[in-house]
């Protein structure tokens, strides 16, 4: 039989510290519910999480794959789950902005219905356009919209996802004359943009990075408030022709709202402790993004700010959320 000591030093080993396991832990299984298909950036973060998380609480933590209605299944899933630690939501902007276009409060606040654990990342989309499209900055772009009103179109994952938004928020801060067309995901619609059928996108890097590269879609800009680290060569919206214009289309860790204080705390304190690692940094980099671990406190308060923002402007461009 293996004695405590021992036990104790083969975690120690592990990174894992006895303390650390003792207080304030998840139960013997957690589930991470990611509220999409496999194969998407969520699923592959949710992965990352899962494999590290369980080497370090020496717990089974089971991924689940909860796709359906913008993330609001597996997201419901969640809410209604015991606030013990033992289920955990891996969202994204479109997730919550789903949850939150279900509430009828006039303030909205995340805390009701999911308690915030951590961001993981904050990525910016990228602003890319056909090559057939005669602009290469978002002022020429902006002034290419406005001399042809009407004539160019762009793509999206969807009605109210994260992409959709972006190029809204283009469009009701330059006032310009632009269709949207909404696509089942975001692979359908830079197929499109390929093929000359729309013109613009706001899309993941994941998807668009190996396109610019061999010059079959162009950069225009990053949605970020600076440039990105990992795409520094690529300027930003708000430098080239749209100032303080930003969108981000984050992921993050929720757990039901009611679980303790101390294992929310301890949860973030672990998943902040896993994104340093270079395998999470790896993963984060092939989709664009750089690891953006933060206290719960302060990722509420970016939740709350984000939707508010994006709540607003579903409200002026009546735009549906869910």
């Amino acid at each position: 039989m293996i004695s405590r000591r021992a036990f104790s030093a083969s975690l120690l080993l592990a990174g894992v510290p006895w303390t650390a396991r003792a207080q304030n832990a998840p139960g013997a299984q957690v589930r991470l519910i990611v509220p999409f298909p496999p194969g998407g950036a969520t699923d592959v973060l949710g992965r990352v999480l899962s494999q590290h998380l369980q080497v370090r609480w020496g717990n089974t933590v089971i991924q689940e794959n909860k796709p359906g209605a913008a993330g609001l299944i597996g997201a419901r899933q969640v809410m209604a789950s015991p606030a013990d630690g033992a289920t955990l939501l891996l969202a994204s902007t479109g997730t919550i902005l789903a949850v939150a276009g279900e509430s009828k409060e006039t303030s909205y606040d995340i805390t009701r219905e999911l308690a915030p654990v951590s961001l993981i990342a904050a990525p910016p989309y990228i602003l890319v356009v056909s090559p057939s499209l005669p602009v290469r900055t978002t002022a020429e772009l902006i002034g290419y919209a406005k001399k042809n009103p009407g004539k160019l179109s762009y793509g999206s994952s969807g009605v109210g996802s994260a992409s959709h938004l972006s190029g809204a928020l283009f469009q009701h801060m330059t006032g310009i004359d632009i269709l949207h067309v909404p696509y089942r995901g975001t692979g359908p619609a830079v197929t499109d943009l390929l093929g000359g059928r729309i013109e613009v996108m706001f899309s993941p890097a994941l998807v668009v990075t190996s396109h610019i590269s061999v010059g079959t879609l162009r950069a225009i800009g990053t949605t970020g408030p600076a440039r990105s680290a990992l795409f520094p060569d690529i300027p930003t919206v708000a430098e080239t022709g749209l100032p303080s214009y930003e969108s981000l289309g984050w992921f993050g860790v929720f757990a039901p709202a009611a679980t303790p204080r101390e294992t929310v705390a301890k949860i973030s304190a672990d998943i902040g402790a896993v994104l340093v690692l270079p395998e999470a940094k790896q993963k984060l980099a092939e989709q664009g993004a750089e690891p953006a671990p933060n206290t719960p406190a302060a990722f509420t308060s970016f939740v709350n700010a984000d939707v508010k923002k994006w709540l607003d402007l579903a409200q002026k461009a009546s735009i549906k959320l869910h």
